[in-house]
């Protein structure tokens, strides 16, 4: 047990630093060209002066025949599915075994209907038919033509002006781009279709959710209506890429002069227009409709390129300007450099905006720094338990909640405050996804949540949620009961706040999360209708069960006590309650109490009763994974060290949402247009791959995109540690070797 508790803290995934592509080994090769007897590059070209006349006059002759043999077609290329070589060595990590997945690049030349699609998926159980080289002329309408469906305008949006709804709620006033209410706000369009072959979800789904599972989206159909694809008043980007079809858009759109929007101004506007929607009218019986604050996390520095700006603008648009209000979108920029006074004056203040962030978003942002953190915020915060990332308490990497709670208690008129990293990508309509998760999490019953939260949900190995909710409870009393250490982890299964461990002192937890009645007596009736305080896109895990290394990072709590059962929840991306972000910011002023930012809001919830929710998104892997396992791999760990949270997070380098994931930038660059790896991109050097060639542009389901986006280092900015930590997906085929060494090395050191 001393060897387990000591192995928790170790990390070693996270200290190697590069910036090597996905897929691609990187050119630090250890191998030197001596060793087996090959001349360098330099030596063969110097021998070439040693050739005799005859070996001269054959080299001479041989190049004419070559070339006459290339002019005259007698030699003739034959291109035919690609079938990767198997590897001469075992690869590194035993999911690299799986059939990669070549379905996602399937273009809008192969769009199907629903019924008529078949997921590339076979969980290893047969050979994907993409590597199968067949399937080509079958799924591609047409080697010349546009797409096989007509894009279609994204409506997921009440109907504002039905009977219904006005029955409801008071009625929506139509906003736009300019005060002078001549630019409307512009529709998402999206194909009625999906990619024939087009991999499924491996854990999470769009059905589930209530979100469309049978449309897709392209990039001029997600991102033309906001600049993408036209010159005049765009950013004139994709022009040079393959865009049959894509006139449709522009045809409905038209192409908007985005050149003088001021996307505050915008904002302001709109929520002006429907403020009655959001107040609470005496008398009156129409449902105030809750307000959101949708925040990105920017830094000093940041570089601000053509993609982040359209989906900043789509943000507005999307959430705040088509929904009459219902959003507002604000950028919370981090001043890095902390002898800027921005509580002091004005002019430096609106000129450190200016700097930092493009013109049409200036008026919605705010200021925020870690010497302001300090301030409001003052030491001391006493006893904390490891300090892992051995930085300063009030720095972004350790404390980045701080600005969040801060900037609840400046800005107290929204209900929820969405915190939405830079690196976030995402491929569908944001105000569906958004609605789709709270909307689910809000029928989700308290019975056995926390213990639902925990797990990735595979569907096709669980079943419907329903299968999955009766399994998980009945797991909770078969397995988990017997398996718990409660001074550990706290109580199982969790009802109601956990404040039972030893503490010498703790804030009352808020009436209304004591339960009404016992765990066992409650019918899942419990928190139905209630409103998720925290919704999260990671499960939401037991830290005391991993080696995650920031798992002791808690401050302010006892050490001569055992440190409190705590629960975490991977990157900071999440949906937090007015209600959630007053108690953590009380924790923190009045308690001194906190933690790391990943595990201080799900602990929060944990210790206070708050609805806590993990919402199980779609997330797709590369290969073709068998789903048990996949499901032993994720849910059940053999040990500590093994849990995805941990080192075993390698498993997640294939998927498509995880803070380092090489296959999700790939995909999302691919999506774009961009060539990657010698594929896609329509340049000299990009090929098709297998299964695909002709199928025109890629064309996804909706989806969050989280990894590694550029192909250079680690972005400069914000959580510099953790960036710098970041691995491409290829890098590690190179460096498994190094970690695996230095893991030995190190439980040699630690049982020494």
């Amino acid at each position: 047990m001393r060897l387990a508790s000591r192995l928790r803290d170790l990390n070693p995934l996270r200290l190697y630093h590069h910036g090597t592509r996905y897929h691609r080994v990187p050119d630090d090769s250890p191998f030197n060209l001596h060793t087996y007897g090959w001349p360098a590059a330099a030596e063969r070209w110097c021998c070439a002066g040693r050739l005799s006349t005859t070996k001269l006059l054959g080299l001479v002759v041989g190049t004419m025949l070559f070339l006459a043999m290339v002019g005259g077609g007698g030699y003739r290329h034959v291109s035919g599915p690609r079938v990767e070589e198997p590897p001469s060595e075992p690869p590194p990590f035993f999911w690299q075994n799986y059939y990669p997945l070549r379905g996602y690049y399937n273009g809008v030349r192969t769009l199907v209907s629903l019924g008529q699609w078949e997921p590339e998926n076979r969980y290893n159980q047969s050979i994907p038919p993409t590597l199968l080289g067949n399937e080509s002329e079958a799924v591609i309408n047409s080697v010349t033509g546009g797409p096989s469906m007509s894009p279609v305008a994204f409506q997921p949006y009440p109907d504002y002006a039905s009977a219904a709804y006005l029955q409801k709620h008071q009625p929506v006033h139509t906003c736009y781009l300019d005060a002078e209410e001549r630019v409307a706000a512009p529709d998402v369009y999206a194909y009625p279709g999906v990619p024939q072959h087009m991999p499924e979800a491996f854990y999470g789904s769009h059905k589930m959710l209530g979100m469309d599972d049978g449309v897709c989206f392209d990039r001029f159909g997600r991102l033309g209506p906001y600049g993408y694809g036209h010159e005049r008043g765009g950013l004139g980007n994709g022009q040079a890429s393959e865009k049959a079809g894509s006139e449709e858009v522009f045809k409905q759109v038209g192409q908007i002069n985005y050149t003088d929007i001021n996307w505050g101004d915008a904002q302001t506007r709109c929520h002006d227009k429907n403020k009655v929607r959001f107040e609470d009218a005496e008398g009156s019986h129409k449902e105030r409709v809750q307000r959101h604050a949708y925040i990105l996390r920017a830094w000093t520095g940041y570089h601000w390129n053509d993609h982040q700006i359209l989906t900043t603008r789509a943000m507005v648009n999307e959430l705040a300007l088509k929904s009459g209000g219902e959003y507002d979108v604000h950028i919370l920029l981090h001043v890095k450099d902390n002898s800027v006074p921005i509580w002091a004056d004005q002019n430096v203040y609106r000129q450190t905006i200016e700097e930092n962030i493009p013109r049409e978003f200036w008026n919605i942002t705010t200021l925020w720094s870690e010497q302001l953190m300090m301030m409001y915020y003052p030491e001391p915060f006493p006893d904390n338990f490891a300090n892992m990332a051995g930085s300063n308490l009030h720095g972004v990497y350790r404390s980045a909640h701080f600005a969040l709670q801060w900037f609840s208690q400046q800005r107290p008129e929204y209900d929820f405050y969405w915190n939405w990293e830079m690196d976030l990508r995402y491929s569908g309509h944001y105000y569906e996804f958004n609605t789709a998760l709270g909307d689910w999490a809000k029928k989700q019953p308290r019975k056995g949540l926390w213990e639902r939260s925990r797990r990735f949900y595979f569907p096709k190995h669980h079943g419907d949620w329903d299968n999955f909710t009766k399994f998980v409870e009945q797991e909770t009393w078969e397995r988990d009961i017997a398996n718990n250490d409660v001074e550990r982890s706290g109580p199982v299964p969790v009802w109601g706040p956990v404040q039972s461990f030893p503490h010498t002192g703790m804030m009352a937890p808020p009436n209304d999360t004591i339960p009404p009645t016992s765990y066992e007596q409650d019918n899942y009736e419990w928190g139905v209708g209630e409103e998720a305080d925290l919704i999260t896109f990671n499960p939401i895990f037991d830290p005391s069960l991993t080696n995650w290394v920031f798992s002791w990072d808690m401050s302010g709590y006892n050490r001569s006590l055992p440190i409190p059962p705590r629960r975490a929840a991977i990157i900071t991306v999440a949906r937090l309650s007015k209600k959630l972000l007053d108690i953590m910011h009380e924790e923190t002023w009045r308690m001194r109490h906190t933690g790391f930012p990943e595990m201080w809001p799900p602990t929060t919830c944990f210790h206070h009763g708050l609805k806590a929710v993990y919402a199980p998104q779609p997330v797709y892997f590369d290969r073709d994974w068998a789903l048990g396992y996949m499901d032993g791999v994720f849910n059940y760990p053999p040990e500590i060290w093994e849990s995805p949270f941990g080192w075993g997070e390698h498993n997640l380098l294939g998927s498509s949402f995880y803070y380092n994931s090489g296959f999700s930038g790939a995909l999302w660059r691919r999506w774009l247009g961009m060539a990657e790896n010698g594929e896609g991109g329509g340049g000299r050097r990009s090929r098709a791959p297998a299964g695909c060639a002709s199928a025109g542009r890629c064309i996804i389901r909706s989806s969050t995109r989280r990894g590694r986006w550029i192909r250079r280092s680690a972005d400069r900015g914000a959580r510099a540690g953790r960036s710098a930590g970041g691995r491409a997906w290829g890098g590690w085929r190179s460096r498994v070797r190094g970690v695996q060494a230095f893991r030995i090395s190190r439980v040699r050191d630690v049982c020494g």
